[in-house]
């Protein structure tokens, strides 16, 4: 089993920046990808960025040259600039166990105008 437990999420007026992190405990060894997806209010769930054991990394086309995902053992990260109001979602952090997913509770972004 593993846990994800995600932090800094908040708000933050449009053009900040923020810096979301997740931390995985238990059977971290088994983990292959991790990355983060937001679900807007009224909308699905969708992939924000992903970063896989080997650093590879892959980003929406809506987040490339703001946001940047870095892992650190059983830590993973998510840096976010230059914020728009269409970034307010719940952040989720995702881990790729065995071929399944394992989720976090999610952390409210909110981006003012």
């Amino acid at each position: 089993q593993v846990q994800l437990v995600e932090s800094g999420g908040g708000l933050v007026q449009a053009g900040g920046s923020l810096r979301l992190s997740c931390a995985a405990t238990g059977s971290i060894f088994s983990i292959t990808t991790m990355g983060w997806y937001r679900q807007a209010p009224e909308k699905q769930r969708e992939l924000v960025a992903t970063i896989t054991k080997g650093g590879s990394t892959y980003y929406a086309d809506s987040v490339k040259g703001r946001f940047t995902i870095a892992r650190d053992n059983a830590m993973v990260y998510l840096q976010m600039n230059s914020l728009k109001p269409e970034d307010t979602a719940v952040y989720y952090c995702e881990a790729v166990r065995y071929g399944t997913n394992c989720w976090g509770k999610g952390t409210l972004v909110t981006v003012s105008s």
